[in-house]
This record gives structure tokens, C-alpha cells and sequence, in this order.
């Protein structure tokens, strides 16, 4: 462990930072989450509590109450195990194989040049705390940590509805203190498919590889409302232009990463005459710099480079290419619809997340958002017809649930309540554009009261992401309060399996 992660553990509370460093230390990406899995395995069983894994992966942990509080409603800590593994171009990291390298740097605990994992290893962090605690009040506890979360919400969709025995669910997957989330959209994934016969390219011709790097990036879902770049559309729009000024021939597009990240670098390969050189090179040098002023407030370092390469052997068919290019240039981005109920609210959004071209075959890879299942649908035929003259394919899966904000519910009310007397301040009750498991697991669970609250977390799903110290605390703070003022069941007294 090297200096500067060793100052992150003499944070406080020292036990939550601790279980930060000790997760971050072990490769945790989407559906590779099994050596995180054991270690919490091995941690509850240590501890003698009744522990399970599922057939998905995910672990479940029951805690008794405190003495005296064993008439309280029960309550579930949810959190997801998985992170977004992205790096910066110029990083040279393994995610298999290496652990996340954080630091302190002011307020903030950052990570060297790869994403922190702070999303949401702080809210494991905080569960494992809490069940490592032996003088912390609380009610009957399950704390369920969930695998997949970022890719396709497996973990959370593939549990049994008769496996929780929770009144409350407590999600600690928010990304901001003073906001306690009451909502948040669906999702659905949207993948275009399609193939093409490749020509040989006459003799002469002179390869190029055309890049665009350094966007900012982010959260597809918490950032996509910011105005940042996508790299896959800026990429298509130089394409684009050139177009309109030569002759040239694409061998080659790859762009993106996941489908919840917004797209931070894309690169094509293409073809051109010799006499067609300079109008590339004078072509490309005027739209970077337009595109560069149009970007500057939201992506400073954005970088769009011309270099040399081997000339390619084979490219795509002249027609072909314009009809993809028009393809992808008319896919739907961004965002789709504000909310005309709830103010600076996204309702609806699109990311083209992923563009492949290689070998013959394409692929298109979105991220669909919405409260409203009807758009959708409606983005996603959208995305088809875009597609359509290039007769590819155009599936939908992975249909996530939205949460409909429930602002009224005891459990908002509570926490609110607390937060206030805590904070002498009154929080903010929102709904997000971005996923939480909230809606799967209240599908499933209809009778669950559910809020979800975190710590200050920046530019997830990026180099960039960053948790802020203080608002650890105040998060940490807040989970202990409210874990004491959870309410006695009215009903009849539920015990958890020993």
C-alpha cells in the first residue's frame, strides 16, 4: 500500500474508509464480482451471521436488532458490489488484475488516473461498518449487496420475491448529501446489428487514422442533461465533413466503452487518394476547431488528432458508407425530454454508448432512459428507423424498472426529519435521471417503503469520479441516525432467520 493510500485510511470514520481501501483493493467489474462477493461471505460468516449467496451472485446478510430494539420494523441496506472500470488514454492500469490506487487531495479522495469506485463502494463500505459495529442502536437489519448493477441489473432482477423479510429498504447509491432520492427512471438497452461485404481498395491509397480523445465523460444517466461530448457523434460528424469535401473510404470505427458512460474517445480508419490529402488535412483542421470552441466550457481537454497509418487493404462500399454514416449521425442523443412535472428533471434520454465497425459487421450500442415505459419505446423505434436504410437489426433487452417518486411515504419522512434536526437544514427531495435497483427491488417487493441517500460523488463513471470527505461523514451520520429512529412494527413482530 503506498503512502498516499495510506492517509485515506486515517479518515474518518476510519471503519468505513478501511472497508473502502479493503474492496478497492480487489478488481470488482460488472459480472467479475466474485472475488468481492467472497470476501463479504467471508466477513458475515466470521462474524456469525446468517449469510447467503443466490444463484446471481448476490450476498444477503441478516444482523439481529440491538437489545431493546427488536420490536422495530426491519431494514434493508441495499448496494451494488460492481463499479465502472474506466482510465485515462495515458494511464497504464490493469483492471484485472490491479487495485483502484486512491489518494486524499483537500476535501476529496480521488484515484489516479481510473475511476475511485466510490459508486457505490462507499455505500458497501458504510453496510460492512455497520455490521463490523458492535456498540451502533439499531432495528433488525438484512444487508443485501447486489452484482451487476452497472451493466444490466442482473443481481437485482434475478432475486427471488421471497427472499427479503424488510419493511424499509435503505439504497446507499445516491450521488449527492443533501439530496434524499424519492425516484428514478428505467432503463433499456438498445443494440443495432448489421453486416456489410467489403471491397478491396485500389493501389495508391493513403491510410489515416482520425481520433478524438480527452471528453470529459461521465454518468449517462446523472451527467447526460450537461451538454458534454459524445465522442462517437463527434467522430461521425468530422466524418461527415469530409465527406462533403473528398472522396474516402472507412476501414474501421470503434468508439466508447460501456452503455452508462458517456462516450470520452473514438477512432476510425479510412482511406484516401493521394490528391485528396491536403483538402483531409485542411478539412479536419477547420471543424476541430470549431468543434473545440463549441465544446470548451464542457470539455476542455478534448483532442481531435489526423495521423498516418498503413494503408488498409479493404474498406466499406462507397454507398454503404454514406448510409451508415447517416445512420449513426441520426441516432438519437442526449436528452429526449425534460420532466413537465418535476423542475430540471430529465425524463427521458438516449447514449449512444458504443460504436463498432470492423471485419464486415456494425453495432450500435444504446442506453435508453425514462420514467415513462411509452418513450421508451418511442426512443427506441426512433433508433430504428434511424437505422433502417442500413438494414440492420435493432433488439431491446434489458427492460429496468423505473421508481415512481414517492415523496409522502413514513420512510421520507423520517429521514427527512432526521437530516433536518441533524443538519438544521432541510434536505432536498428528488427523483434522478440516473438507475437505482430501488424499482426492480420494489417490483418484486411492493410493500417496501424506499429512499434512497449517499455522499457527495462527482463524475462517476469517469477518471474524474471523486467523493467528498466531509459528506462522508454527514452521510455516515445520517445512516446512524436514522437507523435509531427506525419506528416499531405495528403489525405483529418480525424476527430474522438466525
Amino acid at each position: 500500500m503506498n503512502v498516499k493510500q495510506e492517509e485515506v485510511l486515517k479518515l474518518e470514520p476510519q471503519l468505513l474508509w478501511r472497508f473502502f481501501s479493503a474492496i478497492n483493493a480487489i478488481p470488482r467489474a460488472s459480472r467479475c464480482e466474485e472475488r468481492v462477493a467472497a470476501l463479504i461471505m467471508a466477513f458475515g460468516k466470521q462474524h456469525g451471521f446468517n449469510t447467503t449467496q443466490d444463484e446471481k451472485g448476490n450476498v444477503l446478510i441478516r444482523k439481529p436488532a440491538t437489545a431493546g430494539m427488536e420490536n422495530r420494523k426491519t431494514v434493508l441496506l441495499q448496494g451494488h458490489l460492481d463499479m465502472v472500470h474506466q482510465k485515462n488514454a495515458d494511464t497504464s492500469f490493469n483492471f484485472d488484475t490491479q487495485g483502484i490506487e486512491m489518494y486524499q487531495d483537500g476535501d476529496w479522495v480521488r484515484a489516479n488516473g481510473t475511476t475511485l469506485g466510490a459508486d457505490n463502494g462507499i455505500g458497501v463500505a458504510a453496510m460492512l461498518a455497520v455490521l463490523a459495529s458492535e456498540a451502533l442502536p439499531h432495528p433488525p437489519l438484512e444487508l443485501l449487496f447486489t452484482v451487476d448493477e452497472e451493466v444490466g441489473a442482473t443481481g437485482a432482477m434475478g432475486l427471488s420475491p421471497d427472499l427479503l423479510q424488510s419493511d424499509i429498504l435503505l439504497n446507499l447509491d445516491s450521488e449527492d448529501e443533501q439530496q434524499l432520492t424519492t425516484g428514478c427512471a428505467g432503463s433499456l438497452d438498445v443494440t443495432v446489428s448489421g453486416t456489410y461485404e467489403q471491397e478491396y481498395l485500389p493501389e495508391g491509397w493513403q491510410g489515416y487514422r482520425l481520433v478524438v480523445m480527452g471528453l470529459t465523460g461521465g454518468h449517462s444517466g446523472v451527467d447526460i442533461h450537461t451538454g458534454r461530448g459524445n465522442a462517437n457523434k463527434i467522430l461521425i460528424r468530422l466524418l461527415t465533413l469530409v465527406s462533403e469535401a473528398l472522396e474516402f473510404r472507412l476501414c474501421s470505427l470503434d468508439g466508447g466503452s460501456m452503455r452508462n458512460a458517456i462516450p470520452r474517445s473514438a477512432s476510425a480508419v479510412l482511406a484516401v487518394q493521394q490528391a485528396g490529402i491536403p483538402v483531409l488535412h485542411e478539412r479536419i483542421l477547420a471543424a476541430a476547431a470549431t468543434i473545440r470552441g463549441e465544446f470548451v466550457n464542457t470539455d476542455p481537454k478534448l483532442e481531435i488528432r489526423l495521423e498516418a497509418v498503413m494503408p488498409p487493404v479493404r474498406a466499406m462500399p462507397a454507398g454503404f458508407q454514406q448510409r451508415l454514416l447517416q445512420a449513426i449521425g441520426a441516432c438519437p442523443n442526449g436528452v429526449y425530454r425534460m420532466s413537465p412535472v418535476m423542475e430540471h428533471l430529465v425524463q427521458t434520454s438516449n447514449n449512444l454508448s458504443r460504436v463498432l465497425v470492423e471485419d464486415g459487421a456494425f453495432h450500435a450500442l444504446n442506453l435508453t432512459r425514462s420514467f415513462i415505459e411509452g418513450e421508451k419505446d418511442e426512443v427506441a423505434r426512433l433508433i430504428a428507423h434511424a437505422f433502417a436504410p442500413a438494414g440492420a437489426a435493432v433488439t431491446c433487452s434489458g427492460n429496468v424498472p423505473g421508481w415512481n417518486p414517492a415523496t409522502g411515504s413514513d420512510i421520507v419522512r423520517l429521514v427527512s426529519d432526521v437530516y433536518q434536526k441533524i443538519f438544521r437544514v432541510a434536505p432536498v427531495l428528488r427523483a434522478i435521471h440516473a438507475g437505482l435497483e430501488c424499482g426492480i427491488i420494489g417490483a418484486k417487493y411492493p410493500h417496501l417503503e424506499m429512499i434512497s441517500f449517499g455522499p457527495n460523488i462527482r463524475d462517476a463513471h469517469s477518471p474524474d469520479e471523486r467523493v467528498q470527505v466531509s459528506s462522508v461523514q454527514k452521510f455516515w451520520k445520517l445512516l446512524l441516525h436514522v437507523l435509531q429512529e427506525i419506528p416499531e412494527n405495528d403489525t405483529c413482530t418480525r424476527k430474522l432467520k438466525s
